[in-house]
């Protein structure tokens, strides 16, 4: 059964903050999404070789992610407030929510190892869990960024070269 197609913006809306033009959100995302995600699989090396040198990685990959991803929040909020055209968004709502979700797992998972970045027993569980689910997060709301950029034309470029036409794929003779 094929859906019918979303529409794609034709016109793209800049970001309201931005360094010469260049939208500060899609610059300091990669670092959150990296250290959140390399938790889990730090969390994982930890688990199955017992080697605590990955757990303190994890705790300091969480530290780090969370740090971040305020930045990539702060900035992101922003846009989320000033531009219309992401509130509208189902995607820019699941993006915005599913970030702060995200980063409150986190915060959790890395208030559980404060003072003890090795966990045991059932926090062993409960902290790759929550490392699990934070990534887990962080995949559903990356795709749904990228909808806001490639469908919704949400922070790509200034609107005087908002618009370029598509060329038309040749075919062969």
């Amino acid at each position: 059964m094929n859906q019918p197609e979303r529409p794609v913006e034709r016109f793209s809306v800049p970001s309201n903050v931005h360094i010469a033009g260049h939208p500060v959100h899609p610059m300091v995302v990669p670092f959150p999404l990296a250290f959140l995600i390399g938790a889990f699989v730090t969390d994982i090396v930890y688990v199955a070789s017992g080697v605590v040198f990955w757990a303190g990685a994890s705790f300091w990959l969480l530290v780090a992610g969370l740090v971040m991803g305020l930045l990539a929040g702060l900035a992101g909020s922003v846009d989320f407030v000033t531009i219309n055209r992401v509130r509208e968004q189902r995607a820019g709502l699941i993006h915005a929510g599913g970030n702060i979700l995200a980063l409150i797992i986190a915060g959790v998972n890395a208030g559980l190892r404060a003072g003890a970045p090795v966990l045991t027993g059932p926090f062993a569980i409960v902290g790759i869990v929550l490392s699990a689910l934070t990534a887990g997060i962080l995949l559903v709301t990356l795709w749904y960024g990228g909808e806001l950029i490639y469908r919704h034309r949400v922070a790509v470029l200034r609107p005087p070269f908002a618009v370029v036409e598509e060329e038309q794929p040749r075919r062969a003779a």
